[in-house]
C-alpha cells in the first residue's frame, strides 16, 4: 500500500478513482458509490475504501462532481411551431445552452396532440423534468402554462408579447420591430404598403399589426383594409395572402410579410406573375431565419435572435431550478435587441419612375 502512495507521489499528478479502486480491492463503481454517498455498499467495502483515500490522499474532482450534478437537471423544449427555420434556431440556441450548462434536453413535439392531449402531456412531462421552454404557440396557452404552473415548474416562453404573471419570458419588442421596417419602406417611396399579418393566436401577431399601423399613421398615409391579409406564419398562407394583395386593382407596390416564410411566398408568387423583386415589388420580412436568405433576392427583414433568446431561456430556467428559496420565485421579462437586415428585396420606388436601379 505505502509503496503505491509513494509512487504516485512522487509523480506529482492528482490521484484518479482508479487508483483508490485498485488500491482498496474494489470497484471503480463502488468508490464512486461510497464518495458520493449512495447506498448500497457493504459496510466493509465502505471501509476499505475510505482507507485507502485517506491514505492515498484522495481529492474528488470537485468540477466533475458538478458537471454530474448538472446532468441530472432534465429540461423541455416543447414544439408545435409549422416553421420548420424557426425550429433550426431555436434548437441552435437550447442545445448550444444546455451544453453549456451541462443539462439534459428533450425535444417534445405536440404537433399531433389536441387541446386535452396536450394537457395531459404536460402532467405526465412535468412528473420527469426541472423546467420548460415554450416557444409559440404553446406559450400563449393558459391551459399548458397553468399545468406546469400547478406542478411548480419553472416555464419560459419565447417570443410572447404578453408576459404572464405566472412565467418568465424572453422576447423582443415587436411593435417597435414592425414599425421600424414599415418606416423604413416609407422611406424608400412606397405608400401602399401590403401587409400579411401573423397567425391570431399568437400576440406578437397582433403587436406587429399595430407597429405597422402606427408606422402608416404618423406619415400621413390612411390604413387601408385591403392592403392587409390574413397569415399565419406558414409558406401555404403567405401563397394565398400575396395571390390576393397583387390581384387588386391597384396592387401595393411593397409588402411587409409578419415572417420570412410568407414573404418568401411572396416573392415567389411575384417571379410566377413575371415581376421583378425589387424593381416591381419590394418585398420584407420578420425573424431573419434561414429563410430569408434561401430565396432570390435575399430578404430585408428583421432580425429577431431566435438562438440567443433559446439560449438565454436555459439560462433563466437554470438559476430558477437551482435557486435555494423556490417560494421567492422571480419571473423575468427579458427584452433582447432586435437588428433591421437590410438586404436586395427593397428598392426606391422613384428609382422605377426613371427606369434606373
Amino acid at each position: 500500500m505505502n509503496k503505491t502512495s509513494k509512487s504516485v507521489r512522487r509523480k506529482g499528478r492528482a490521484i484518479t478513482i482508479d487508483e483508490v479502486a485498485a488500491h482498496a480491492g474494489v470497484s471503480p463503481m463502488t468508490v464512486s458509490r461510497v464518495i458520493n454517498g449512495h447506498e448500497g455498499v457493504r459496510d466493509a467495502n465502505r471501509e476499505r475504501v475510505m482507507r485507502s483515500v485517506r491514505e492515498l490522499g484522495y481529492r474528488p474532482n470537485l468540477a466533475a462532481s458538478a458537471l454530474a450534478a448538472a446532468q441530472h437537471t432534465c429540461i423541455a423544449l416543447i414544439y408545435t411551431n409549422p416553421s420548420s427555420s424557426y425550429l433550426r434556431e431555436l434548437l441552435v440556441g437550447a442545445l448550444r445552452g444546455s451544453a453549456r450548462a451541462a443539462a439534459q434536453l428533450v425535444i417534445a413535439t405536440w404537433d399531433t396532440l389536441d387541446a386535452e392531449g396536450q394537457r395531459a402531456a404536460a402532467r405526465q412531462l412535468a412528473q420527469s423534468v426541472a423546467g420548460v421552454i415554450l416557444p409559440p404557440p404553446l406559450c400563449e396557452s393558459k391551459a399548458i402554462v397553468a399545468e406546469f404552473a400547478q406542478a411548480g415548474i419553472p416555464v419560459v416562453a419565447i417570443a410572447s408579447a404578453h408576459f404572464s404573471d405566472r412565467i418568465s419570458c424572453v422576447r423582443i419588442d415587436d411593435h417597435r420591430a414592425s414599425h421600424e421596417m414599415t418606416t423604413h419602406l416609407i422611406a424608400h417611396g412606397h405608400t401602399r404598403i401590403g401587409y400579411i399579418k401573423g397567425d391570431p393566436n399568437q400576440t406578437a401577431s397582433a403587436h406587429r399589426l399595430r407597429g405597422y399601423q402606427e408606422a402608416l399613421a404618423e406619415a400621413g398615409l390612411a390604413f387601408d383594409e385591403a392592403l392587409v391579409q390574413p397569415g399565419y406564419f406558414t409558406y401555404r398562407s403567405g401563397l394565398e395572402a400575396a395571390e390576393n394583395l397583387l390581384a387588386l386593382r391597384r396592387p401595393p407596390t411593397a409588402i411587409f410579410a409578419s415572417n420570412d416564410d410568407m414573404a418568401s411566398a411572396v416573392v415567389s408568387v411575384a417571379h410566377r406573375r413575371g415581376l421583378d423583386v425589387p424593381r416591381d415589388l419590394s418585398v420584407v420580412g420578420f425573424d431573419d431565419t434561414s429563410a430569408a436568405t434561401m430565396v432570390w433576392p435575399e430578404l430585408t427583414t428583421v432580425h429577431q435572435p431566435v438562438a440567443s433568446m433559446s439560449d438565454a431561456a436555459i439560462d433563466i430556467l437554470l438559476r430558477e431550478i437551482r435557486r435555494p428559496n423556490t417560494s421567492a420565485r422571480t419571473l423575468v421579462n427579458h427584452v433582447v435587441p432586435h437588428q433591421l437586415v437590410k438586404r436586395a428585396s427593397v428598392e426606391t420606388l422613384a428609382k422605377r419612375k426613371t427606369g434606373g436601379r
